[in-house]
């Protein structure tokens, strides 16, 4: 992508002002023709066998739940949809699951759990849908919900990070054993729009809070958030879909055969162990503690 490319001085913008590298990311992160969930499982998986609805509410056309075969082996797939017209994405309100779409992946998990089958996910959205009727019926407690259940998922559990990994609505479909982005995903607590109107209270300052919030693939990875950070094709994965799908493919069989060598429980003792310590920064050293415990100083 031409607009991409930079020189050793770095990017700018059409007023001479610097481009960060997290700014770059995030519009490829958002290219509209970047392969989309339901793009990475149709061609990765076989025999895709849609799940509808959640048996409390409705069926969120946002959410997309579905058994499918997986080199032989019969897992369970959920991804977000987008849409690619303005029709389809008004009524998949642009990839932001309501609460019945979270409450419908959790029924598929638990589906793959009775029958033991691994579950893939895959996000590419900015957040959960922030509507006042998905606040009325339970945002909130069904994002929390699927934090708790997942992490205590008997089965192999893999997230796939494609495009915006963002808030707590992608986090509830990411407590995973192994947590898989793309090289030019971004994986966000907040939009970069959403912090600058926050920090600056100027929506237009969202160069200078992307650049702040880390959120790129190698930020992410040094704070243990993500496991595995894999390739793109140069300029981003929609100049060679096919690339980033065979990319993504080898991967998962990757991690899965390495999930397998893991007894059940040994396996959620290293998801519990790894989301306790994601992000911490300093350690303690317990011989120190103790000295000073002793003698008070």
């Amino acid at each position: 992508m031409a607009e991409h490319q930079t020189s050793k001085a770095g990017p700018t913008s059409s007023n001479g002002s610097h481009v960060p590298a997290a700014w770059i990311k995030t519009e490829l992160a958002r290219h509209p023709q970047r392969p989309y969930p339901m793009d990475f499982i149709e061609a990765i998986f076989t025999d895709f066998s849609e799940i509808h609805g959640d048996r409390a509410f409705g069926d969120d056309q946002a959410m997309s739940c579905g058994m499918a075969w997986f080199h032989g082996e019969p897992v369970m797939v959920i991804g977000n949809l987008k849409g690619r017209t303005l029709k389809e994405r008004v009524a998949r309100k642009f990839g932001s699951p309501d609460p019945e779409g979270y409450r419908k992946a959790l029924r598929a998990m638990k589906i793959a759990e009775k029958f033991q089958r691994p579950v893939f996910t895959f996000i590419d959205l900015a957040g959960a849908y922030p509507g006042i009727g998905a606040e009325e019926r339970g945002q909130g407690e069904a994002i929390a919900r699927n934090l708790l259940e997942m992490s205590r998922l008997r089965v192999p559990t893999i997230a796939t990070i494609t495009g915006e990994g963002g808030s707590g609505g992608a986090l509830a479909l990411a407590v995973a054993d192994r947590v898989l982005m793309l090289e030019n995903a971004i994986y966000s607590v907040i939009s970069p729009e959403g912090c600058a109107s926050i920090m600056w209270k100027d929506a237009n300052k969202k160069q200078q809070a992307a650049a702040a919030l880390k959120y790129t693939a190698s930020d992410v990875v040094a704070l243990g958030c993500v496991d595995d950070v894999l390739g793109e094709p140069d300029g981003g994965s929609q100049n060679d879909p096919a690339a980033a799908f065979a990319t993504v493919d080898e991967r998962l069989r990757y991690h899965l055969a390495s999930l397998r060598t893991l007894s059940v429980d040994q396996m959620i003792a290293e998801r519990y162990r790894k989301f306790r310590n994601i992000a911490q920064f300093y350690t303690s050293d317990s011989a120190a503690v103790q000295a000073t415990a002793s003698t008070g100083v």
